[in-house]
C-alpha cells in the first residue's frame, strides 16, 4: 500500500471491506478512487481500484440481467502471481508464444482465427507463476464484445505484432483504436493523472514477433517509430527460439510485483512457493496475502534481506523488497 495516505481514504477502504452488497461496494470504491491522491507512486493502485470498479458493475449488472439469456461472456479465474492478456491482430503469433511459453496446448494454424475463446496457460519465471491468457484476435472485421472486459480485469497485457505482415503497423493501431473506443486503452506507463473512472488503462508491453521473417528488420524500424514512445518493444523469435527468456523477465517485471519468501519460527525458508506483493508492500500486506485474519492477529515479523541485518525484528508497516524472507508471529 503506498504511504501518505489521506485517512478519510483508510475509512472508505475499511467500509469497502464491511460492505456487503455489491451497490455497497461499488460505491465504497468510487469514494476510495475520489480520495487517492494521483501522482506515480500511486499509479497501481489507481489501476486497481478501476479493475474493482469495473467488476463491481459486471456484478451488478449480471444481477439485474435476472437471469436472463445474453450474449457470451468467459471468465477466467487468475493464477499464479497475475494474469497477462496476449492482444493482437489475426495470425501475429499469440497461440503459438502461448504453447512455447506454457504448457497449454492451443491450436495453432497458419490460417487466422483459431482462437475463439479464452485459452489460459502457467508460464514460470524462475520459481513465479504467472498466467498467461490467449484471447481472439483483435481486426477491423472481428472483434468479440467479451474480450474488452478480459483485458481490463487482467493486471497487464503483452500486445503481439507480427513482423512477417507488411500492414504490422496498421494492424496494430486497429486493434487500439477498436479497444479505445470502449474505453480500454493499452499502454506502456500507467497514467497517474486521469480522473476518468470509466478508462481503464492496462499496462503493456508490445512484443514484436518473427524476427525471423523476411524484411523483419524494416518493419520493426517501423514498428519502433510509431510505437516505441507508447510502449517497451522485445523483438522476440519463436521459429528460433530467441527472446524467450528476457520475454519471461519482462513479464515479471509488467506485473510490478515482488517475491517474497516466507518462514516458521525455528523451521528453515520454504523456497518452493514465493509469495507475490506489489512493489513497495509491507509486511502488513504480506500477512493479507497470506491470510486474512493474519491483518487482525499479526503482533511483528523478524526478516531477512535488504536493509535490515538478519532476522530483525520489524513492525507491521515494514516495506519489504525482492526475496526477503519474512517470519510472522501473530
Amino acid at each position: 500500500m503506498p504511504a501518505n495516505l489521506p485517512p478519510q481514504y483508510s475509512k472508505a477502504e475499511e467500509e469497502f471491506r464491511k460492505a456487503v452488497s455489491p451497490a455497497e461496494r461499488l460505491e465504497k470504491l468510487r469514494e476510495m478512487f475520489r480520495l487517492l491522491p494521483k501522482h506515480k507512486g500511486t499509479e497501481k493502485l489507481q489501476s486497481d481500484l478501476k479493475q474493482k470498479i469495473s467488476r463491481a458493475k459486471d456484478e451488478i449488472e449480471g444481477g439485474k440481467a435476472g437471469g436472463k439469456k445474453g450474449g457470451v461472456s468467459h471468465r477466467v479465474p487468475r493464477e499464479g502471481a497475475g494474469q497477462i492478456v496476449l492482444v493482437g491482430a489475426p495470425n501475429a503469433g499469440k497461440s503459438a508464444l502461448l504453447a512455447a511459453l506454457t504448457n497449454a496446448k492451443p491450436e495453432v494454424a497458419p490460417y487466422p482465427f483459431t482462437t475463439r475463446a479464452p485459452y489460459p496457460g502457467i508460464m514460470f519465471y524462475q520459481d513465479v507463476r504467472i498466467q498467461l491468457v490467449d484471447l481472439p484476435p483483435i481486426s477491423a472485421d472481428f472483434f468479440e464484445p467479451w474480450v474488452p472486459s478480459l483485458i481490463r480485469s487482467a493486471d497487464a497485457a503483452i500486445l503481439v505484432a507480427d513482423l512477417g505482415s507488411d500492414d504490422v503497423a496498421d494492424d496494430t493501431e486497429v486493434a487500439l483504436a477498436r479497444l479505445a473506443y470502449v474505453h480500454t486503452e493499452l499502454v506502456g506507463t500507467l497514467p497517474f493523472d486521469v480522473e476518468d473512472e470509466t478508462i481503464q488503462h492496462v499496462k503493456t508491453l508490445m512484443v514484436a514477433n518473427k524476427t525471423d521473417a523476411e524484411g523483419a528488420d524494416d518493419r520493426l524500424d517501423v514498428l519502433k517509430e510509431w510505437f516505441a514512445p507508447k510502449f517497451p518493444i522485445l523483438p522476440i523469435s519463436l521459429e528460433r527460439g530467441e527472446g524467450l527468456d528476457d520475454l519471461r523477465l519482462a513479464s515479471y517485471d509488467l506485473l510490478g510485483v515482488m517475491r517474497v519468501y516466507t518462514k516458521l519460527p525455528g523451521k528453515p525458508v520454504d523456497r518452493t512457493k514465493p509469495f507475490t506483493i506489489p512493489i513497495g508492500g509491507t509486511v502488513l500486506d504480506l500477512a493479507r496475502e497470506i491470510h486474512r485474519d493474519f491483518e487482525q492477529s499479526l503482533k511483528f515479523a523478524k526478516v531477512w534481506g535488504t536493509g535490515v541485518f538478519e532476522g530483525q525484528t520489524v513492525k507491521r508497516d515494514h516495506e519489504l523488497h525482492e526475496a526477503d524472507v519474512v517470519e510472522l508471529h501473530v
